[in-house]
């Protein structure tokens, strides 16, 4: 930020000894410095006090175990925290506890099963307030793709505590062993139980993500189309505010949306079965005096194959547990709000299903709805390679490319993965007037979409 190309000044390295009395295995252990403010001058973040978040009000760590003979630390865990912290600098999203990272690769490009993290306190890292503020420190954990899947489909905090309970994958401070061979649900099959458990009881935490998707209006015809996404008088006024409304719900794996936050940084509580658009949301993302909102008759929704694979955890996950769901275009100003019967601030009422503000489409399902899309688009869930990544949520470039590219791991374009049905796919609800249609990537990356 100061001259050079990486968003962190540096990375510092220590050899952690653990504790052998308490399953602690010797480590590495990592910790960045630049995501917080280092220098209170305004160079790079901007000073708003002591009480509030330095910088981006966090650093991350990683704890990585120690290899036999090994006499320094690898430094391919800096590199990972540079390509963390450069998203965070671009996007200005940041992370919180729980979240979780799909990188789609090995994390440090071997043959590891290792290829996606999660975000928690380091254990040893209180936070802490300095001169310019407060900074916690949140820890990366590598984890396989079934336990990131888990995550998503029920919560980070969850999976995290299960991993805290088996030495091999982490044990209590978390540690990453990159040749670690199993997945937690493999060595010990109770625990995928525990998480069928908290899925049913508690729904998912994940309330939205950054995607491949659009939406149209079919109830108005092309010729006399304004564009109900353009009818705003500041475009740039919208664009910026509905980043900013829509990023608290756009994170892979986020605290309930009544959480509290203390000192800019959230603290998860317990669900609540009444969830809300309000002010603290996404009813927040456009003001009233700029764009007004439109009742639509009937809509037709495109996703990628990565997003709309998430569509079933949306409805099973979210909306039948009385909450709603956020899919953020990555290509545009464009959002679509899946919301249930139970959530308060939303604009689309049971009346009226389907309206518009601005670019923002809010889609409100009730219980029996939801039951017969589940059915219907029962095949969305077959494919395990489809089940979507974050954002970050899916939001994040993936290593060595840019956004906006396929990510690695994913076949090249024109050639149909192993286990994926073939695109397009068309799903159809004629009696309420829904569409939805699973489009291949080239469709949304064309500026003419």
């Amino acid at each position: 930020m100061l001259g050079g190309p990486d968003p962190l000044d540096y990375v510092s390295m220590y050899r952690n000894m653990g504790s052998p009395s308490a399953n602690i295995p010797e480590h590495w252990h990592y910790i960045s410095f630049g995501l917080s403010d280092l220098y209170g001058d305004n160079r790079v973040h901007e000073f708003t006090g002591t009480d509030g978040p330095s910088g981006f009000g966090f650093e991350l760590t990683f704890r990585l175990k120690r290899e036999t003979g090994e006499s320094a630390p690898p430094t391919w865990p800096a590199e990972l925290m540079q390509g963390l912290a450069r998203y965070v600098f671009q996007s200005e999203n940041t992370f919180c506890s729980g979240d979780h990272v799909s990188w789609h690769s090995p994390l440090d490009n071997s043959e590891s099963r290792i290829q996606h993290m999660l975000l928690t306190e380091d254990p040893q890292m209180l936070p802490v307030r300095t001169p310019f503020g407060v900074v916690t420190f949140l820890q990366i954990v590598g984890v396989c793709t079934e336990e990131l899947h888990s995550a998503q489909q029920w919560n980070g905090q969850g999976v995290l505590e299960l991993l805290r309970t088996v030495p091999i994958a982490g044990g209590p401070w978390l540690i990453t062993d990159m040749r670690r061979g199993e997945t937690i649900f493999e060595m010990d099959p109770h625990l995928q139980e525990r998480v069928d458990k908290g899925i049913e009881t508690d729904g998912s935490n994940l309330s939205g993500v950054s995607a491949k998707c659009a939406w149209d209006d079919l109830s108005r015809p092309p010729e006399d189309d304004e564009d109900s996404r353009s009818i705003c008088l500041d475009t740039e006024q919208i664009r910026e505010t509905l980043r900013r409304g829509l990023e608290i719900n756009s994170k892979p794996v986020l605290p309930p949306i009544n959480s509290q936050r203390q000192n800019g940084l959230t603290q998860d509580r317990a669900p609540s079965r009444k969830d809300s658009l309000g002010s603290d949301s996404s009813s927040a993302v456009i003001p009233h005096e700029l764009v007004r909102t439109r009742q639509l008759e009937s809509v037709h929704l495109k996703f990628n194959q990565e997003s709309g694979a998430l569509i079933p955890l949306c409805l099973r996950g979210r909306l039948l547990h009385g909450r709603h769901f956020t899919y953020k275009s990555i290509t545009g100003d464009m959002a679509i709000t899946f919301v249930s019967t139970g959530v308060e601030g939303a604009f689309a009422t049971e009346e009226h299903p389907y309206a518009a503000h601005g670019p923002w489409l809010q889609i409100l399902l009730t219980e029996e709805f939801v039951e017969k899309m589940l059915e219907d688009l029962e095949d969305l869930t077959s494919p395990e390679e489809s089940v979507a990544c974050l954002s970050a949520s899916s939001w994040l470039p993936q290593p060595e490319e840019p956004a906006g590219q396929e990510p690695a791991g994913q076949e090249p374009a024109g050639q149909e993965p192993a286990g994926q049905f073939k695109l397009p796919k068309e799903y159809s609800w004629p009696e309420k007037k829904l569409k939805v249609s699973i489009l291949p990537d080239v469709v949304f990356d064309s500026p003419l979409h």
